[in-house]
């Protein structure tokens, strides 16, 4: 009988990860080498966003009401749940695989189709998992801190999800892949998606705004987040301290306070500038679970 390539295909990935079982989960990474690279890149998002998508998404959240994209952003958490559910399988993980399947199917049927979320009420929460996480888990070091144009903040570890999880797990992608359509409408859902991201972000924009660096905001903001998605919202209080620079010889924490009071006299409060000290931003804490 012939083996569908898909199927080999789906082997070999699951085969290289496998192989790296046993290995510890790596120390995150605090340094970033590349950040001259990553500012420009930054830059050149924010003015793409000021520009293009921060309108559309407004637009998006004028012409809705918040039922109309809770809906909406629960069908497409629901939709990319493969995504979770294959790696949690990565990652040898079956408790949770089990548990994200049940909650997929739940909402996909009871919840018609996901647009509402049953599956929270009888005891099965939302989860996130990627193939980034996945290489974590298998200690596979998160390398350095990259900024991608029109993508963002990820490492040169945490990138590959974008390839691998697009190509094997996310319905959205797929979709996408197998159809074509006279005008692209195949993207449709993919571009919603989108938006609906970057429209609830609009809500988190006040800490950005009041960050005297947000470059560093946003490095920092990501990192914490990926390390509490690592280790389920409870990572080691030791790790913590490491990524805040806690466990540094000679570390001064009220001495950065004042540097950043200083600077916001100097600046009048005016966020952005590339000269604030590193490392002093403030990061309110992650969401739990990833």
């Amino acid at each position: 009988m012939r083996v569908p390539h898909r199927f080999l295909r789906r082997a070999a990935l699951l085969a290289t990860v496998t192989v790296l079982a046993g290995c510890a989960i790596a120390k995150p990474r605090t340094d970033d080498p590349w950040e001259g690279f990553n500012r420009k890149v930054f830059a050149f998002n924010q003015d793409v966003d000021k520009a293009v998508i921060r309108p559309v998404a407004v637009t998006y959240r004028k012409v809705t009401n918040p039922p109309v994209r809770r809906a909406i952003s629960d069908f497409f958490s629901n939709i990319r749940l493969p995504i979770t559910i294959g790696n949690d399988v990565l990652q040898a993980r079956p408790k949770q695989a089990l548990q994200n399947t049940g909650r997929f199917l739940v909402n996909l049927t009871v919840g018609l189709g996901g647009f509402l979320d049953p599956a929270s009420r009888l005891g099965l929460p939302q989860q996130e998992t990627d193939f980034g996480i996945t290489l974590a888990r298998w200690g596979v070091p998160d390398g350095p801190y990259l900024v991608l144009p029109l993508i963002g903040p990820t490492t040169t570890r945490d990138v590959w999800h974008l390839p691998v999880d697009s190509y094997f797990f996310d319905p959205l992608s797929i979709y996408a892949r197998n159809h074509d359509y006279e005008y692209s409408q195949q993207y449709l859902p993919s571009l919603l998606y989108l938006v609906t991201l970057r429209a609830r972000a609009i809500d988190a924009e006040s800490f950005l705004d009041s960050a005297y660096d947000p470059y560093i905001f946003l490095r920092d903001a990501y990192r914490q987040q990926r390390l509490y998605a690592l280790y389920d919202g409870n990572p080691p209080a030791a790790i913590i301290e490491q990524m805040q620079g806690l466990d540094e010889k000679g570390f001064d924490p009220d001495q950065l306070l004042n540097e950043q009071h200083d600077w916001e006299k100097t600046h009048g409060g005016k966020s952005g500038n590339k000269g604030a000290p590193a490392g002093a931003s403030s990061i309110p804490p992650p969401a739990s679970g990833g």
